[in-house]
């Protein structure tokens, strides 16, 4: 049971305010990166594709291989720049990654020949890969001294870093959208200056050292990850959510431009997830964390998500059309995105559990890379299944099914150490 003065902040209402000023100077300055991070990013990347495609005049599959390369060069390469951390340690690997997105944007700004492009986004993805891995595992492994120390639930500070996340993502691309009534190279420039801003932030707040974190100066722990199943199998269920959560921009956009006859909903719909994160994101970690355990909550995460695939894939033989046709996928973003408030801070919670001590960049860059290789193979069966003469509910069933397959592939957690507070 948890100690009496946790059980007394528990009580209190959970408000994104008072959880971000209970926080410790770092996790504040680390929940605030996030925020930077994804405004800069949304800013720019939304508009790239229609930059390549009409002031470029590149070819679609063009388009998608340059959006596709730079998707590789983040997830792919997360691992690298987890491991990265461990050895160096957070500050010189994020300024770096830092630097490099600064870098990238501007080069993006100006490219107009393909290399120039492609050379732009494979930087721009690198960036992502040294600084997110970095500060994601930072923010875990305080959470976990924060929880061990008797100040709440290590998924409180977690669900906050979502949050933080998806208000970025909220106005970033309406930052981007006012920006590129000057053209794309204006916006591009914006989303550098945002990193400039992050660049010199970090160069002053954040610290030489972190108390507790130690460098690895020793290999083999790739080759112990490896063969850590139970880590191995979280990290296929987290690629089931993420394959899952792909489906908002590979059969979303299909079925909103069935049954409206255009893909202008999708911007609605895409707010309505955004704003569900940033206004229920915290109640719900309270609610799971008065009674689930973190795989109990990935479990009724992945099966809400299933739940939503299922509304669809229920209501598409009746081919509906207009705003009736679009209140099935509404429920669906509705079942999805909460199914990814339970799913995901559950997931980086529980990373610390399964990974070696002083190696949680490494395994939180993991798990990003081998789920984000799982969604690569996974969208491009989604795809055939979309290109074939099966019944137009195929590809939901199919993806119903594999969220709800996923619960089984979870590890289940160790009993707790005696005299420990339950880690949620």
């Amino acid at each position: 049971m948890p100690e009496p003065a946790t059980r007394s902040r528990a009580a209190k209402p959970l408000t994104t305010l008072r959880t971000f000023t209970s926080l410790s100077p770092l996790l504040r300055l680390l929940v605030l990166t996030q925020l930077a991070f994804n405004i800069g990013f949304t800013a720019v990347l939304p508009f790239l594709a229609e930059h390549l495609g009409t002031a470029i005049g590149m070819a679609g599959w063009l388009v998608g291989l340059v959006l596709g390369l730079r998707t590789f060069s983040q997830q792919g390469l997360f691992v690298v720049g987890g491991a990265l951390a461990d050895r160096y340690g957070v500050r010189p690997v994020v300024l770096a990654g830092c630097v490099l997105r600064i870098a990238g944007f501007a080069w993006l700004g100006y490219a107009e020949a393909t290399w120039a492009v492609i050379g732009a986004v494979l930087l721009i993805g690198f960036a992502a890969a040294l600084f997110s891995p970095a500060v994601e595992s930072e923010v875990a492994r305080q959470a976990v001294c924060r929880e061990e120390a008797g100040e709440g639930p290590r998924t409180h500070v977690l669900a906050l870093f979502t949050v933080a996340g998806q208000a970025g993502a909220f106005v970033g691309p309406f930052i981007g959208a006012l920006l590129l009534g000057v053209d794309f190279r204006t916006v591009c420039l914006a989303g550098a200056g945002v990193f400039v801003l992050v660049l010199a932030g970090h160069a002053w707040l954040l610290p030489q050292r972190i108390p507790g974190r130690a460098r690895i100066r020793t290999g083999g722990g790739l080759r112990r990850l490896v063969r850590n199943r139970r880590f191995l199998a979280l990290c296929c269920a987290y690629g089931a959510y993420l394959l899952a959560y792909n489906q908002l921009y590979q059969l979303l956009p299909v079925e909103v431009e069935r049954a409206a006859g255009s893909q202008a909903p999708l911007a609605w719909l895409f707010a309505l997830s955004s704003l569900l994160v940033v206004t229920a994101q915290l109640p719900v970690t309270r609610w799971a964390g008065n009674r689930l355990d973190l795989r109990r909550s990935m479990v009724t995460g992945l099966l809400l998500i299933s739940a939503g695939f299922a509304v669809v894939a229920a209501a598409r033989p009746a081919a509906w059309t207009g705003t009736v046709g679009l209140l099935p996928v509404a429920g669906y973003v509705v079942l999805l995105t909460l199914g990814q408030m339970l799913v995901a801070p559950a997931a980086r919670a529980w990373v610390p559990d399964l990974a070696e001590t002083d190696r949680l960049g490494l395994y939180t860059g993991a798990l990003s890379s081998i789920s984000g290789f799982m969604v690569l193979l996974g969208s491009a069966t989604t795809g055939t299944l979309l290109d074939t003469n099966l019944p137009p509910a195929a590809p939901w069933l199919a993806m119903a099914a594999t969220t709800a397959a996923a619960t089984a592939l979870l590890p289940h957690p160790p009993p707790a150490r005696t005299g420990a507070q339950p880690r949620r």
